[in-house]
Parts: C-alpha cells; sequence; structure tokens
C-alpha cells in the first residue's frame, strides 16, 4: 500500500491535467447521484483525490456534511472541498454506524484485500446506509496486457476483479442486494508510449507484485511491435471496463433503486 500512496503522491501534480477518464467517470457517476431518493447529513468520499467526485457530490447535495478521504496527501492538498481526511480505506477515522453515505470513484481497484475493505465501509455506515462505487473490471487496459503476455509471465498490468466477485464479496460482508453493472469505454492513441505516458501521469503504471526484474528496452520495444497489430483507422485502443456498484447497508422498505446506463 505504501508504494501506491507514494506513486499517486507523486503524481498529484499533474493528476487533474491528464485524469480525462477518471472526470468522465466521475461525472457518469454524479449522473446516478441524482436519481438517489436520500437526504444524506454524513457523505464520505473514499478515494476521493483531487475531487473529481467531490465537486460534483458536494453540488448534489450542498446541505450535507462531505468529508473527503484519500491516503494520498499530497492529492487532498489540491482537492477544493473543506473537510479533507487522510486515511487509510481499512482504518477509517469515524465510528461505527456515523454515515450516511459512502461514495467511491476509482478507488477499489487498489485495495489489494477487498474484504476489508468492504467490512470497513460496512462498518461506518449507518442502517440504511449507501455505498455507492466506480472501479475497474477485468477487461481494463485488455490489449497492454496481451501484448505483454506474448512475451513472458511477469504481472506488467494490475489485475482487476470481476463484478460478481465484488458483488458476492459485498453479501459476505453484510450489504443487501448489491447492484452491479458495466461498460466499456475505449480510449485511443497515436502511440503506445502515449498511453504509458498517461498512466504514469495519474499513477496508474504501479503494478502490484511486480517482477523484480527490469523490462530492457528490446522486450519493450518488442511490446510495442506487438500492441501495433491492434490499430484501427490509425489509432491505437486502450479499453477499460468499468463497474458500476451500490448496495444498501439495510435494504430500504420500498426496495433498491436502478441505475441505468
Amino acid at each position: 500500500m505504501s508504494k501506491v500512496r507514494k506513486t499517486f503522491n507523486k503524481a498529484s501534480a499533474q493528476y487533474n491535467d491528464n485524469a480525462f477518464l477518471q472526470n468522465e467517470i466521475a461525472s457518469r457517476l454524479a449522473e446516478k447521484l441524482d436519481v438517489i431518493s436520500i437526504e444524506p447529513k454524513t457523505i464520505v468520499d473514499l478515494g476521493s483525490g483531487t475531487g473529481f467526485l467531490s465537486k460534483k457530490t458536494a453540488k448534489i447535495f450542498p446541505n450535507s456534511n462531505l468529508i473527503c478521504v484519500d491516503f494520498a496527501q499530497q492529492s487532498l492538498l489540491t482537492n477544493p472541498q473543506k473537510f479533507k481526511v487522510c486515511a487509510n480505506a481499512y482504518e477509517l477515522p469515524f465510528a461505527s454506524n456515523s454515515v450516511d453515505f459512502i461514495v467511491s470513484n476509482l478507488m477499489m481497484q487498489w485495495c489489494s484485500d477487498l474484504p476489508m475493505l468492504l467490512d470497513e465501509c460496512f462498518r461506518i455506515l449507518k442502517p440504511e446506509g449507501l455505498f455507492l462505487f466506480t472501479t475497474f473490471g477485468p477487461d481494463t487496459l485488455k490489449e497492454l496486457k496481451r501484448s505483454w503476455s506474448v512475451l513472458d509471465n511477469h504481472a506488467h498490468v494490475n489485475d482487476f476483479i470481476d463484478m460478481h466477485d465484488i458483488g458476492d464479496q459485498m453479501l459476505q460482508s453484510g450489504f443487501q442486494s448489491p447492484i452491479m453493472e458495466m461498460e466499456k469505454l475505449t480510449l485511443t492513441y497515436n502511440k503506445v508510449v502515449d498511453l504509458m505516458y498517461d498512466l504514469k501521469a495519474i499513477g496508474a503504471q504501479n503494478v502490484q507484485n511486480r517482477s523484480k526484474s527490469l523490462t530492457g528496452k528490446t522486450k519493450f520495444n518488442k511490446m510495442i511491435e506487438i500492441y501495433e497489430s491492434y490499430r484501427e483507422n490509425d489509432k491505437l485502443p486502450a479499453t477499460y471496463e468499468v463497474i458500476y456498484g451500490h448496495a444498501w447497508k439495510k435494504e430500504k422498505q420500498f426496495g433498491t433503486i436502478s441505475l441505468e446506463n
């Protein structure tokens, strides 16, 4: 976790200039906030970073107390919201049953212990509290993964959890009737190195359990050559599988909401 924190702290200065996809997904998640009929007193933006989702959430719920939580303190420094807390998602500094609503945009995939994360979210939520989030699924950066896989068996791209496994784990943590949805977004690049630059600029190049052996220039160039086979209409695609999920700590008597793309 400390390596991930260091990476995001380092990327914080240029994050907003390069995180087009993250901002777009935050906007799509914010659209789903508009269809939720709740009036939360306390909202936690978990993994708030520089504040893409925080800003949108504050506008939708202007009378709520919004607390931005992130483990990368440099990211929080650029977050314009009033209440900010630097904390580990596995040890949130909130009393049990004290939070009405947790929102989280593209944070979950960086947590290697999903059960611990979900247990902690469940703990701090009040009965009938809601957890709404986005994360990346297994097909994210599939072109990059496949290009590297031809060359070796080392981890060059993070593995992401299937939405059905996330839903199952939410049930194990006590959440009621989790609703999971998925859509695929594709960014295009002129060159593979442009993609690699984007990933580095937002701190997303970090790979958990990365092999300690260095990637040689020859192997890197070979990966680029393989990636070129995906070029269409003079552009190289980079696929992102975006998962949207939500669940109540205690299901409302009138049922769950339906989030539609």
